[in-house]
């Protein structure tokens, strides 16, 4: 069985994807871009003033040369960017303003992918959540009928080729029946990005009406408006997590399900049992988590946790590298 990241390697190489890295003096980041570029993975875009991400760059031990280096203090085309900027925020900003928000490198970064400079950004290395996720969503925006952006996790186990998806463990805290089957949705589109023919479960402390409660009713809400927003979309709730991911589990509390037994796609009711569930089963279960992988957005942005080593980095940008291709070919 072929690795999660050579199926994600082999789509994205040679395909010349360009990704913002606003944080260009970090040697994480550094170290990551240089191995993308080598391998011809993407074509970094480094955001910092030249000489100093030059250095940086040596210092890891690459070539400064060789990468696009971008200091938005000194941006040749920085009236056009303005002009563009204003026009987005209309009436939300002064030209003054504006200037000054441009000078913010995650802004930058994200109007350089907004204007088609770029075909995506990857930020968050030593900027906090909201400073990636808040321009994204002022600037490039949801997509058409996604009200809100969402977090998912890409849970991965080399040593049995599994490969599930969950969501949402990042942004919404507790989002209502109509933003849960919007999750859902958008994961098993984000799914099909990974190879992964997706079966969703709608996460529960109940399974086919085993618990009442209207924490129970808004999962069974969210499942009938997902099944309206796709019809096509193999999905089940409300399941507990054995009924959706062990099938002997499954028979006794969801018999005849297509889903339950065999889910790979799992939307958890709220952010706090998502955060402890893909928590859980890194720690325990022995899956690497990887994301938190954003999705809703016309173009990608991911956001890194400031944690993040170097791998990290590297494999959260295939990733976007990985969206962006999938965006383009479906524009």
């Amino acid at each position: 069985m072929r690795s999660l990241f050579d199926i994600l390697k082999e789509k994205v190489s040679g395909k010349n994807i360009k990704l913002v890295f606003p944080e260009g003096t970090d040697p994480r980041v550094l170290t990551a871009a240089g191995r993308l570029k080598i391998e011809r993975l993407a074509d970094p875009i480094i955001l910092g003033r030249t000489e100093q991400v030059k250095q940086q760059l040596a210092a890891v031990g690459f070539n400064g040369d060789v990468f696009t280096i971008i200091d938005p203090a000194t941006y040749e085309q920085m009236d056009d960017m303005l002009k563009v900027f204003l026009e987005i925020r209309k009436g939300k900003t002064t030209e003054l303003e504006a200037k000054k928000t441009l000078r913010d490198v995650n802004y930058f970064g994200v109007m350089l992918v907004q204007m088609g400079l770029a075909d995506g950004m990857v930020s968050g290395a030593i900027h906090s959540t909201a400073d990636t996720v808040r321009p994204a969503l002022q600037i490039i925006k949801t997509k058409p009928g996604v009200s809100r952006t969402s977090g998912i996790f890409i849970m991965n186990r080399e040593s049995t080729s599994e490969k599930l998806l969950f969501g949402d463990c990042a942004i919404n805290i507790n989002p209502s029946a109509q933003e849960l089957a919007e999750i859902a949705v958008n994961t098993a589109e984000t799914a099909k990005i990974f190879d992964i023919d997706p079966n969703v479960a709608m996460l529960s402390f109940s399974s086919k009406g085993s618990g009442k409660s209207p924490d129970v009713d808004k999962v069974v809400e969210a499942t009938r408006l997902a099944k309206e927003l796709n019809p096509n979309l193999r999905i089940d709730g409300e399941l507990q997590f054995d009924a959706a991911y062990v099938p002997a589990a499954a028979k006794i509390k969801a018999p005849g399900s297509k889903v339950a037994g065999y889910a790979n796609v799992f939307i958890f009711p709220d952010l706090q049992s998502g955060n402890i569930g893909y928590k859980i089963a890194e720690r325990l279960g022995m899956f690497e988590a990887i994301g938190p992988i954003l999705q809703g957005l016309n173009k990608p942005v991911n956001d890194l946790s400031r944690g993040s080593n170097d791998e990290d980095i590297y494999k959260l940008a295939i990733i976007t590298a990985a969206q962006a291709l999938d965006s383009k070919t479906n524009d």
